[in-house]
């Protein structure tokens, strides 16, 4: 019983690397891609990871699953602008957190020293491996082996925003490495198999359109969340010494990705957004004030990039490297901006809090005693990957999956039972 045909979409994009029977007439295989990112445990586990602020600080803020989920919705309403498979971009949008550890990026941080000499961590990379590896659904009847969500080629390519290792990442604009890739070399099979016959490096447009979703979602919200935790105050753009302060976080984080006269216009112009907002005392007029805020830049960058790419490609459905999302250096300029309030007043301040230290010398503990002691203190799903590990580097990257697919919550809790209480026993 076949699935149904999806249009602009060929065999090989709609196939599985371990071939499965179709189960309904009914669903396409991107639909039931997209039923089995929303039933795994995976994305379940997101809700109490960090995003920026961690969840437990305030009901407000924005857990990873809740982020991921405003990703989803940006993402799929992009795709039917554009004419991309919806059911594709959602589930790139609902995978591309995945891999992210506890702690947000503190813990990628973290796990990224830790696993420095058996080829790093990176959260990207970590949800291709959940994605067709770790994340139980289908097991390979000839290897044994786990084949994680085995989702279509179409929405894996899509969820692979950096398609390179970590060797040859290139550097940023401005010639500072990256450090972001999207594939560790033990899981360079998956990889290839997604990636059979497209170009080195390049992006399917269904990847350009989750990556933009993400970076208006968390742009914009990560914003709306310093205002409202009263870490920030939008006025601070109409003070020029400000304005440089956010433009060198900017550059320190991202690199030159626009001139530099680009993002001062771009934080000139932004205040001059219509419902721009000065001042927040936490009311229903102020909360729904900006709300209409963050409504209206989201249209405003999203219309930008719909608008441009239809203006090079015409109409019709743009589907896998038939094109390649535009995106106008304004409104790079202007994501740019709010990426640099949310870092010049709420990221970058904490780096040297106790508490942000205290989280990766956390997640360092919780390696070092489940690398010293494995199998015994490990979830059976990773304690079978230890037993069936070849080496030492492939036993630390067994612990370091187990340490990643922790919560917030999880890894405090592993670390008061594993660390503190021994110590104190």
């Amino acid at each position: 019983m076949p699935d149904l045909r999806v249009d602009g979409y060929t065999e090989a994009d709609c196939g599985r690397r371990v071939p499965e029977r179709a189960k309904s007439q009914h669903r396409t295989p991107f639909e039931r891609d997209r039923a089995r990112l929303v039933h795994s445990a995976a994305l379940r586990r997101l809700g109490a990871k960090t995003q920026v602020l961690v969840p437990a600080s305030d009901d407000f803020v924005r857990t990873r699953l809740t982020h991921t989920l405003e990703v989803a919705q940006v993402g799929r309403d992009l795709a039917r602008a554009l004419g991309c498979d919806p059911d594709v971009v959602d589930t790139a949008c609902l995978a591309h957190d995945l891999g992210h550890p506890p702690y947000g990026h503190n813990g990628e941080r973290a796990l990224a020293e830790l696993s420095r000499d058996i080829g790093g961590f990176e959260g990207n990379a970590q949800t291709l491996r959940l994605l067709t590896r770790l994340e139980p659904k289908v097991t390979d009847p000839d290897t044994g082996l786990g084949a994680g969500l085995n989702l279509t080629r179409a929405s894996l390519d899509a969820s692979i925003k950096y398609p390179w290792t970590a060797a040859d990442a290139p550097a940023r604009a401005d010639g500072t490495p990256s450090g972001k890739f999207g594939v560790y070399t033990d899981d360079l099979p998956s990889f290839d198999w997604v990636r059979a016959g497209a170009s080195p490096g390049v992006r399917c447009v269904e990847a350009q359109v989750m990556d933009l979703a993400d970076d208006v979602s968390y742009s914009v919200h990560d914003v709306e969340d310093a205002i409202v935790g009263g870490r920030l105050d939008l006025s601070v753009l109409d003070d020029a010494d400000e304005r440089a302060r956010v433009s060198g976080q900017v550059h320190a984080w991202y690199g030159l990705v626009v001139p530099d006269d680009a993002l001062e216009e771009a934080m000139l112009r932004l205040p001059g957004t219509a419902s721009w907002v000065r001042g927040h005392d936490g009311s229903r007029r102020a909360l729904a004030a900006l709300k209409d805020l963050t409504s209206e830049l989201i249209g405003r960058f999203c219309g930008a990039a719909i608008d441009a790419t239809r203006e090079r490609y015409g109409p019709g459905p743009l589907t896998r490297y038939a094109a390649d999302l535009a995106v106008p250096e304004a409104t790079v300029a202007e994501i740019l901006v709010l990426k640099g309030l949310a870092v010049t007043y709420v990221m970058a301040p904490r780096e040297s809090e106790p508490l942000h230290l205290r989280q990766r010398q956390m997640i360092a503990d919780l390696v070092g005693v489940l690398a010293e002691r494995g199998p015994d203190l490990l979830e059976p799903p990773f304690a079978a990957d230890w037993a069936a590990a070849s080496d030492d580097a492939a036993r630390l990257r067994v612990v370091v999956d187990q340490v990643a697919s922790l919560t917030d919550v999880s890894a405090a809790e592993w670390h008061v039972r594993l660390v503190r209480a021994p110590r104190h026993g």
